[in-house]
């Protein structure tokens, strides 16, 4: 079986390996057919990814065809086209036993924690595979990101009219950004990229657009009656900006960390207090995310095809990842293909 292996920062390569063994009787074997790259994949390779450790085969946006089901399996059947939910959550702990199997305690990720599906096949629970007969392979990997964007909202219980800042205009802020619309939230999209801005205001519907680079706080404050916005979404990643975002946030407001860094966030607690701000992490997702998404995108609601910027062959990626990866091609999703 052809499998990419990130063995150490900095180096990835295309190796053979042992085919997986057949199903549990809860699992399904699952031939993978697409792979989206995200930034954990691309911050592994750079060697900043928190939770990780090396030799790791990377992936955790995929989408694939049931080869073969456990003998206890119901809810799918060899032939489905199915998205991966890649987060093995133990099902016991504290989070779990209250619903949040999102931050399980022994959390496990595909592609992270555990190898992931940069690979011919891999065998997951039938739990965490969901059938989606109406999505491309293409739409079928795309789901986990924008479930990431879905789960920050949920967490924040956005209001109709409320004003909310995205402050990050990438794969997952794009996310925030449209489910935040989804809400009827007023959405002001903030970052460095002027090109990135103009696509997240034709994708998403979002209502303002503000270049981070330019006074925004003044901006934000001019376009918005005066007024801060309630929610502030931080889906960059970046120190600087994690820090900054507090300033951006109304009195009594909540700001919500989407991204996350292999770094200490630190703010002045005087303000923080001031304001009596409410300040959340959102991390992965869960079944009912999923779910949400899914319909959406039944429902035509997500612009699954302007999303994805390109399709990349397995063996061609693992041959020019290097170059594939790099920050100055501008892509929203690459896509890598298996037929």
């Amino acid at each position: 079986m052809k499998t990419i292996v990130c063995q150490e920062p900095g180096k990835m390569e295309l190796i053979d390996t042992a085919a997986p063994a057949a199903p549990g009787e809860h699992e399904v074997l699952v031939n993978i057919k697409r792979i989206g790259i995200c930034g954990t994949d691309i911050h592994a390779f750079g060697g900043n990814q928190p939770f990780f450790v090396y030799p790791r085969v990377l992936g955790h946006e995929l989408s694939g065809e049931i080869a073969q089901v456990g003998a206890a399996v119901t809810n799918v059947k060899a032939g489905d086209r199915v998205s991966i939910i890649p987060y093995m959550h133990c099902g016991t702990c504290i989070s779990c036993r209250s619903g949040k199997t999102n931050c399980c305690t022994q959390m496990r990720v595909l592609g992270v924690h555990i190898d992931g599906g940069m690979r011919e096949s891999i065998v997951v629970p039938a739990t965490h595979v969901l059938p989606v007969p109406h999505l491309s392979w293409e739409e079928a990997a795309i789901v986990e990101p924008l479930c990431i964007g879905a789960h920050a909202v949920r967490r924040a219980r956005i209001q109709a009219g409320e004003t909310v800042l995205v402050i990050g205009a990438g794969p997952i802020g794009l996310g925030v950004a449209r489910f935040a619309k989804l809400q009827g939230a007023k959405v002001i999209a903030m970052d460095m990229s002027e090109e990135r801005l103009a696509f997240c205001q034709r994708w998403s519907g979002c209502d303002e657009i503000i270049s981070a680079s330019r006074e925004p706080k003044e901006r934000i404050l001019e376009r918005n009656g005066h007024d801060l916005p309630t929610v502030v979404f931080d889906a960059t990643g970046n120190k600087h900006s994690m820090t900054g975002a507090f300033d951006f946030v109304a009195h009594g407001g909540t700001l919500v960390y989407v991204g996350l860094v292999k770094e200490q966030i630190a703010f002045s607690d005087s303000d923080f207090h001031a304001k009596e701000l409410t300040l959340m992490g959102s991390r992965n997702a869960t079944l009912e995310d999923f779910e949400y998404v899914i319909g959406c995108m039944n429902e035509g609601k997500i612009d699954s095809t302007a999303y994805i910027s390109e399709t990349i062959p397995f063996e061609r990626f693992a041959k020019e990842h290097r170059e594939l990866i790099g920050p100055h091609r501008g892509v929203i999703k690459s896509m890598i293909t298996l037929e």
